[in-house]
């Protein structure tokens, strides 16, 4: 236990502005949250921010699957902006990104209320990666007719995806320094880079937050090793199977497909699982490597 502290306080000390409880924290001053908006959006005139909600939980009902958001924040006009900071590639952010969508639109359109009243809504992830892998820091998408590309649809609806680590020049100064900062590079000299290091230092320095950080990164800790240990128990489940119809390719094919759906869902990547295929399913390298191309998700 006295190890996981040691582990976890080093951790707080570390973390930058690309870890999402941190980042929550800090955009709660809504100087800041709003300085943020109004570097990635331009071109909208933010005058004022009604409210920042970190970390806000939505859960539609009991047989959708709720969210969490990093920041929801209300603009004075009645403008709707998700933030949220993503540090690793999950590989179904496009899709995630609909889905905050539609449930944060529950939100916002109380029962009676006519379409028409739907407010904007901007749903904005900061990546430390290329989600498309073309050098660009903001990947902007509205809705287009596809036979006339310079008819919008009009929804009111704006998704962005922004790259700290981007290498083309098509973004302001302004929006480069705060992904540079966010990447973890030297910060410009820029005042309100200087206003977001100062309130990161802060943040840090804030026990409340720390406690609450080593609660929330415990309770992780602990289920993921829960769930690695219910991966075990399955593959030796699995194991014991294969020993007892050895020759059945559809049940090898099963276990390794719950194999590579557990490993990556707890973050480790292909070389780890192919490891893990070869040592408990005593297979080629080869053949490890056919499976994970066969049944991970992309």
């Amino acid at each position: 236990m006295e190890e996981n502290n040691d582990k976890i306080r080093s951790n707080w000390e570390d973390i930058g502005l690309d870890n999402d409880f941190l980042f929550g924290k800090v955009m709660q001053d809504p100087d800041l949250c709003k300085e943020m908006l109004q570097r990635t959006l331009p071109d909208l005139a933010i005058e004022r921010i009604e409210y920042v909600e970190p970390q806000k939980s939505i859960d539609p009902d009991a047989d959708a699957k709720g969210i969490r958001l990093d920041i929801y924040v209300r603009g004075a006009d009645g403008a709707a902006y998700v933030v949220e900071m993503q540090a690793v590639n999950t590989k179904e952010l496009p899709k995630r990104s609909r889905y905050y969508r539609s449930i944060t639109d529950l939100q916002l359109l109380d029962k009676g209320i006519h379409y028409k009243k739907l407010s904007r809504i901007y749903i904005i992830f900061i990546c430390l990666f290329d989600l498309y892998e073309k050098g660009r820091h903001i990947y902007t998408f509205q809705e287009t007719c596809q036979e006339d590309k310079d008819i919008l649809m009009g929804d009111g609806a704006v998704t962005i995806f922004l790259n700290a680590n981007g290498t083309m020049n098509d973004v302001s100064d302004e929006l480069k320094a705060f992904l540079d900062y966010v990447a973890g590079k030297e910060p410009m000299d820029d005042p309100y880079i200087a206003k977001l290091d100062k309130a990161v230092k802060k943040a840090k320095m804030n026990r409340k937050w720390r406690r609450e950080y080593m609660t929330l990164y415990m309770r992780d800790l602990e289920n993921i090793e829960i769930g690695k240990e219910e991966g075990r128990k399955e593959g030796r489940q699995e194991g014991r199977r294969e020993g007892r119809q050895e020759g059945r390719q559809e049940e090898r094919e099963d276990g390794v497909k719950i194999l590579i759906e557990t490993c990556q869902e707890f973050g480790e990547d292909e070389r780890q699982t192919i490891s893990r295929i070869q040592t408990k399913y005593a297979v080629s390298s080869e053949e490890a490597q056919r499976y994970v191309a066969k049944y991970w998700k992309k």
